[in-house]
């Protein structure tokens, strides 16, 4: 199993906040970085297993400016992009105008999920919303989305994201009978088609996980990670599929993905391990050894090393409160 597949099988990636933004010129809007919990339109919590939020121009043209990036980027109908939580960036009609709301403002009095701002002039329609994974996540799930994703409507390989998006548009203007689960399964799609396409651009583009994924030799020892997470793994033999010297790799491991080999299989072992224990039919030595380990009593140490409480705890607290531990 390859590491991008078994991180969407294991992970799920739900939508809330779906709003459009219907802004007449001049507006501007503004996101902060969101490392503060805030309250969305919808009434739901961020939290720190908020993963992203996404906006596709599909009328009239605007400019975003994107935090780390020097120039204004002008946006006409048809571009999408992806901002992993945390970046701020600002909307609006002219690189001159003064950003006088901010998203969750706007959100705030939107009526039902059509949010107004402007001053009357020409009009631009945005589809925005949020991306969460619905349970806790991890390091190496953390480190998946570069901070900024762009993608333009004339790019060829964005046909299918463009077309996803355009369906979630739909739903969010019939709100037809059960819209808010076809929106859920569509945000991830939605999510799997901006990678791909990212993944497409160029692996100059790609940093951190997707670069390690792509690296020859740093990704054959991922791909044994997450195809036999299981195994009694060691840098030696992780090196040794990597088809490199022990201090070789290790050292170019840590260079990619900021953390060592072992740190790495024991927080996607407790991310697994995470999805099985919510699955509630099996016993806490099935899952210690579904996941690598001998006993219930070294598992449930390394998870609480890693997840904060132990399986106990984390299923009273972490399920109630889909999986925010």
């Amino acid at each position: 199993m390859d590491p991008i597949t078994d991180i969407f099988r294991t992970m799920h990636v739900t939508a809330f906040g779906l709003h459009r933004l219907e802004a007449t010129a001049p507006w501007g809007v503004k996101q902060e970085n969101q490392a503060e919990e805030k309250v969305t339109s919808s009434g739901k919590k961020t939290s720190p297993t908020d993963l992203a939020h996404f906006a596709m121009l599909s009328r009239g043209n605007c400019w975003l400016s994107v935090e780390g990036i020097a120039e204004p980027i002008p946006l006409t109908g048809g571009d999408c992009f992806l901002l992993a939580k945390g970046t701020s960036i600002v909307l609006r009609d002219s690189p001159r105008t003064r950003p006088k709301w901010s998203f969750s403002e706007i959100g705030a009095r939107a009526n039902g999920n059509v949010a107004l701002c402007g001053g009357g002039g020409a009009p631009t329609t945005i589809v925005c919303g949020s991306l969460s994974f619905d349970r806790a996540s991890l390091k190496p799930i953390t480190q998946l989305l570069p901070s900024f994703i762009l993608m333009k409507a004339d790019e060829a390989r964005t046909l299918a994201l463009h077309n996803t998006v355009q369906a979630l548009a739909l739903e969010m203007a019939e709100q037809a009978p059960g819209s808010e689960v076809v929106a859920t399964r569509l945000a991830e799609v939605l999510f799997i088609q901006v990678l791909r396409a990212h993944i497409a651009s160029g692996p100059e583009r790609n940093k951190g996980w997707l670069r390690a994924v792509f690296d020859p030799q740093v990704g054959t020892a991922l791909s044994a990670i997450h195809d036999r997470v299981n195994s009694p793994w060691t840098v030696e033999s992780l090196a040794e599929a990597a088809g490199m010297s022990r201090s070789a790799f290790a050292a170019r491991f840590k260079e990619l993905l900021g953390q060592t080999p072992l740190e790495y299989v024991t927080e996607w072992r407790m991310q697994k391990a995470m999805q099985l224990l919510q699955q509630r039919d099996k016993k806490l030595i099935d899952v210690a050894r579904l996941v690598g380990y001998e006993s219930d009593a070294a598992f449930s140490k390394a998870f609480k090393r890693v997840v904060g409480a132990n399986p106990g705890e984390y299923l009273k607290r972490g399920y109630q409160n889909r999986g925010h531990v």
